[in-house]
């Protein structure tokens, strides 16, 4: 079966680098589901959280503001946070805003 690359990266360091089955996404217009050989696009992203599957298994992660490249092959993630989310405990979507916004502010100053 096909596999996407996916990379997520904060301005910090790349934080995950991993072939996957599928992602998706809080993208601008809604969620984004993306397969191997998607059409290629670039968007922004919302708060909000990023599902992985992989062999069979979902992971949920938390994500900040940010942008996102599609490629046939390949997911690429700019984020300012990133968070794998351990259940049952959920990180409030605003608390997610509200720290992505305080470093963002922070790398400026």
């Amino acid at each position: 079966m096909a596999t996407l690359r996916l990379e997520i990266v904060t301005p910090e360091e790349k934080i995950y680098s991993e072939d996957v089955d599928m992602v998706t996404l809080p993208g601008s217009e809604g969620e984004l589901g993306v397969y191997p050989k998607h059409v290629p696009l670039l968007t922004t992203l919302m708060p909000g959280e990023l599902r992985v599957l992989k062999n069979g298994r979902e992971t949920a992660m938390a994500i900040g503001e940010g942008f996102v490249e599609i490629r046939a092959d390949a997911v690429s993630v700019l984020t300012c946070l990133f968070q794998i989310r351990c259940a049952p405990r959920r990180t409030p979507l605003r608390a997610l805003k509200l720290s992505c916004s305080r470093r963002i502010a922070n790398l400026d100053s």
